[in-house]
């Protein structure tokens, strides 16, 4: 008893389901010239991960049965391949207004499908929202090839024991499971310690194939893993590529022995960067937009966007635009520059001195009197963001905005400023990391466009919003490593604010960024999605009502 599994890695388009199977069908004529008999695809991969009310229409679900069918037929003459198809099933198709539907799993096999799984524990948390599209199934599936009792689960199964040991008891001998589980960081040290825990519990080793990919505001990073029965890891695959993993299963001692290739474990910023480059890399390319472009301010976050973009799109598809207004220092526009030469990107200069002067003359009469503060300021910022837009229009790129979550927390951005563009690349990247994923970058060159492309003053200076004389952000936002501590303990891990505070956080400061987040609820629902990358972020993750008295 020999048997080798292939897992594949791969990336797909939400609502393409034509081209969804044919990417199946394509890996498992491959694994199968390869020597595989089993096939393991993410979950929902006919689909793509999260299709979201699509999962509503009859529309939809009638395409992914199409699709389904599609795998089946185009598969029939790769004899003996079992392939583990995610994919949506509708209970009763026809019977009610809308879809509702099991989050499938079937076993696909010489062009029928012999069994069909449907997921049993549906998470309803973070950016889950299972429960409004699916129903639970009850039941376990196992199913044999090469004489392996294979048990299937699907993602949120594998975090719960019920399902694995009702699956053991079932008579598998080794645990698939098939997953569509987002990024953020850490994530991956966790699934591996929670699926550590069904082994241990079932004795049962486990291969865990999993989604790569962006899809919105989400990441799926693959890294897709195996371990033995006694918990250890056997396979690991790469992070944030597509990839077939292959394992061999085989006998040893009584037990189930997986043999394969363990890649090596990564640092922190190192997936972070991944994940940064491949939401933006997703989002551009699976929209359809030719390009992106940004305001490079000479500024640490605008560098950092840039970086991204250059590495996710590379420097032909990425245009900067560099703004000056009265407040510009010199220094400003020349690391703009010295930036952009470095990544190879287009670089323009536009005034906006002669904008903001006509703006100022036409509210003179209205603004007679009184003194200039964050009116004027916004001014420039909006300014700016109608320039970006216009070039957005005439050439079709995709203005990435560069504001952090530090920014996002405490309402530290213009609305209709530079709040305004497609896709929000480091808005769930608080400051205090933006200094440390620029000083990364600075150190390592992932993709090959360039060592070292943050000019070291971009990093160094004090950081400031330059639309007033001399202005830093610390003039209006307490220290960013206070600030950033403050609103991980309340807005990620939801920590009351008389615990902060007895944490050691100066009441003063917990109350004003507390205040701050709650205040500028209205402007987070007019920013653009942005990736996600911490365990919460201010997108599905967040849902606080904007007209509320509540805050601690």
């Amino acid at each position: 008893m020999t048997l080798s599994i292939c897992t594949a890695q791969l990336n797909f388009v939400v609502g393409d389901m034509p081209g969804n199977a044919q990417k199946i069908i394509a890996a498992a004529r491959e694994a199968y010239a390869q020597g595989a008999r089993l096939l393991l695809t993410p979950e929902l991969a006919i689909c793509g991960y999260a299709a979201e009310d699509l999962f509503l229409r009859p529309a939809f679900i009638a395409a992914c049965d199409d699709a389904v069918k599609t795998v089946a037929r185009e598969t029939a003459g790769l004899k003996g391949l079992a392939i583990v198809l995610g994919h949506p099933q509708a209970m009763a198709p026809g019977a009610q207004a809308f879809s509702v539907c099991f989050n499938a799993a079937s076993v696909v096999r010489d062009g029928t499908i012999e069994q069909t799984y449907a997921k049993r524990e549906l998470p309803n948390y973070q950016v889950f929202d299972e429960r409004r599209y699916f129903v639970p199934g009850s039941k376990p599936c196992v199913f044999e090839v090469e004489g392996v009792k294979v048990g299937v689960l699907v993602c949120e199964d594998a975090w719960f024991a019920t399902p694995a040991r009702d699956t053991a008891a079932a008579g598998a001998q080794l645990l698939a499971v098939i997953n569509a589980s987002p990024f953020h960081l850490g994530k991956g040290t966790e699934r591996e310690a929670t699926m550590r825990a069904r082994v241990v519990e079932t004795g049962l080793p486990l291969v865990y194939a999993h989604l790569v990919g962006g899809q919105d505001e989400v990441v799926f990073e693959g890294r897709s893993f195996a371990l033995a029965a006694d918990g250890s890891v056997a396979a690991r695959a790469p992070a944030f590529v597509e990839k077939l993993v292959y394992a061999l299963v085989e006998p040893a001692q009584g037990a189930i022995k997986i043999t394969a290739e363990v890649a090596p474990e990564r640092t922190l910023e190192a997936d972070l960067w991944d994940a940064l480059v491949l939401g933006v890399r997703d989002y551009v390319g699976k929209n359809g937009f030719p390009g992106a472009l940004l305001g490079l301010s000479g500024g640490i976050d605008s560098a950092l966007v840039l970086a991204i973009a250059v590495d996710a799109l590379g420097a032909d598809k990425v245009r900067t635009v560099m703004m000056p207004s009265p407040y510009t220092a010199d220094i400003s526009w020349i690391d703009a520059r010295d930036m952009a030469t470095r990544m190879g990107v287009r670089y323009d200069e536009i005034s906006i001195k002669p904008q903001f002067e006509a703006f100022k003359a036409a509210l003179a009469t209205e603004f007679a009197g009184l003194p200039e503060d964050t009116t004027e300021e916004n001014l420039q910022a909006r300014i700016r963001g109608t320039l970006l837009m216009a070039l957005s229009n005439k050439f079709g790129a995709i203005v990435l905005t560069t504001g952090n979550k530090s920014e996002m927390s405490t309402g530290y951005c213009t609305l209709y400023g530079d709040m305004a563009g497609g896709f929000a690349v480091i808005k769930d990247v608080a400051k205090t990391r933006v200094f440390d994923l620029a000083r990364w970058r600075n150190a390592n060159d992932p993709y090959g466009t360039g060592a070292n492309p943050i000019p070291e003053r971009i990093i160094t200076r004090p950081p400031s919003a330059e639309l007033r004389p001399d202005q830093k952000d610390q003039d209006s936002l307490p220290p960013y490593e206070v600030l950033d501590a403050i609103v991980a303990r309340y807005m990620e891990n939801d920590e009351p604010i008389e615990s902060i505070i007895a944490s050691g956080f100066a009441r003063a400061d917990v109350e004003r960024v507390t205040r701050l987040i709650k205040l500028n609820e209205y402007k987070r629902r007019q920013a653009p999605v942005g990736i996600r990358v911490t365990r919460r972020s201010f997108g599905k993750d967040w849902r606080y009502p904007i007209t509320s008295k509540f805050r601690a």
